[in-house]
């Protein structure tokens, strides 16, 4: 299955380490992470799920859930929960789904035969409150994923969703955003009663809305 940005997440019903999941409504009306892993017991991710559960409060802070995904079972995810608390000095605090059968993996494009029909590969979806899927990025075996641009594409979400605005390159939750193209100058006078620097009629920078 082939999925877009835009599109509604897939809704599914699979078990977890923290019993059965129906997603849709496990989601409820808060935003989610849903990472993807090829199999237990893999260096990299074993990093990860340690790096996210550390986290997990800058997420829930943000109204994001946390869940894993891997297609071993349960009984071995909850054996590699254990290495994840030795090495990583944290336990799991989030679901990581048993999706033995694939049905996830399935359901959201997880298996790219090319790599390996066997096995998941290692993707990251953004899944807004209204179960859009917002982001998907799928990572090497080799390179663990980048926890700060995975909450740095969350705060760009949320706030040009609130207002008529985008975020330049490298930008940063704080820092100066653009103003939508599609925005007249008059309309932008209201929004932005501050100004804005125009650098170009389609390229005008202002302050972020609400930054104190």
């Amino acid at each position: 299955m082939t999925l877009q940005l835009g599109e509604t997440a897939p809704d599914f019903t699979v078990a977890s380490t923290e019993g059965n999941i129906q997603f849709h409504e496990w989601l409820g009306d808060d935003w989610a992470v849903l990472f993807s892993h090829p199999a237990d017991y893999t260096p990299v991710c074993t990093t990860e799920l340690g790096a996210f559960a550390k986290r997990k409060d800058e997420f829930a802070s943000r109204g994001v859930k946390l869940i894993g995904v891997s297609v071993d079972p349960l009984d071995s995810h909850n054996d590699w929960v254990k290495d994840i608390e030795k090495t990583q000095g944290t336990g799991l605090n989030f679901p990581l789904l048993a999706d033995k059968d694939q049905v996830v993996a399935d359901l959201y494009g997880m298996i790219h035969p090319k790599a390996d029909p066997k096995v998941t590969v290692r993707t990251v979806f953004i899944i807004d409150s209204a179960k859009k899927i917002r982001l998907m990025l799928t990572y090497p075996p080799s390179t663990g994923r980048n926890l700060d641009e995975i909450l740095r594409v969350i705060d760009s979400l949320q706030l040009t969703d609130n207002h008529k605005v985008a975020t330049p390159v490298d930008w940063k939750n704080g820092e100066d955003v653009i103003i939508v193209p599609s925005l007249s100058n008059e309309e932008a006078k209201e929004r932005f009663p501050e100004g804005w620097d125009e650098q170009t009629p389609y390229l005008r920078v202002t302050r972020q809305p609400g930054r104190k």
